[in-house]
C-alpha cells in the first residue's frame, strides 16, 4: 500500500497594521454636514395665499355652465398660486460633534502629509503679488488649488495672496475639514502645523 501524506498548511500570523489607514467614513460625514450648513435655500414659490389679487369671485356659483371657482389665484389659474412647490424655510443645517469634526480634520491633512500635498517652508511673509507668485512657482503650486495657511493673520501676506487665481489664505485657528479637502496643495510652516495640532487635538 502506498501511504499518502497529507501537508499542514502553515498558519501565518496575521502581521499587525503599521500604517495608519484614512477614515473615510468619518470625513465624508464631516465633509457632508459642512456642505449642508452652508447651503442656502434660494428656490421659492408663492401659495395661493401670497399671490396678488383673487378678492373677487370670478364670476356667480350657479347659472352660467362653468365651473365653479372661488379665486382666480387658485392653483388651477395661470397666474395662481403653486402648489408643493420649494419653499425657502426649509432647514439643511447638520450637527456634527466638536470632537468629531476635529478628528477629522487631522485625518486629512495626515492623509495630505503621506501623498506629499502637505508642503512645509520656513516662512509665509510677502509684500507683493509678484514675491507671491514667484513663491508658488518654487513649489510647483502655482495653477493648483491651494490653501495657505497662516499663524498670523498677516496683512500684507493676505493682500499679496489676493489677486492670485486658486489660492485662498487661512488662519490656523480657523482651518476645517472642507476647506482643506478642496485644496489641492496645503502651504505652511512646521510652527503653524504644530499650532494646529495642539489646537485641534484637545480632547
Amino acid at each position: 500500500m502506498i501511504k499518502t501524506t497529507v501537508k499542514k498548511k502553515a498558519t501565518v500570523k496575521k502581521s499587525e497594521k503599521t500604517d495608519k489607514s484614512f477614515n473615510t467614513n468619518l470625513v465624508y460625514q464631516v465633509a457632508v454636514s459642512q456642505i449642508s450648513n452652508r447651503r442656502k435655500s434660494i428656490a421659492h414659490t408663492k401659495n395661493r395665499g401670497e399671490v396678488s389679487g383673487g378678492g373677487k369671485k370670478p364670476w356667480k356659483q350657479k347659472g352660467t355652465g362653468r365651473a365653479r371657482h372661488g379665486s382666480i389665484r387658485s392653483p388651477l389659474w395661470v397666474g395662481g398660486g403653486v402648489t408643493f412647490g420649494p419653499r425657502n424655510e426649509k432647514n439643511y443645517k447638520k450637527t456634527i460633534s466638536k470632537n468629531v469634526r476635529r478628528k477629522a480634520l487631522l485625518e486629512i491633512l495626515e492623509e495630505k502629509k503621506r501623498n506629499n500635498d502637505l508642503i512645509f517652508v520656513d516662512k509665509i511673509e510677502f509684500l507683493k503679488t509678484k514675491e507671491a507668485v514667484d513663491f508658488l512657482k518654487k513649489n510647483n503650486c502655482f495653477g493648483n488649488i491651494c490653501l495657505v495657511v497662516l499663524k498670523n493673520m498677516d496683512k500684507n501676506t493676505i493682500l499679496s495672496f489676493r489677486n492670485i487665481p486658486k489660492i485662498n489664505t487661512i488662519q490656523a485657528k480657523d482651518l476645517n475639514c472642507l476647506d482643506v479637502l478642496t485644496a489641492k496643495n496645503i502651504i505652511m510652516t512646521e510652527d503653524c502645523y504644530e499650532e494646529v495640532n495642539n489646537i485641534f487635538s484637545k480632547k
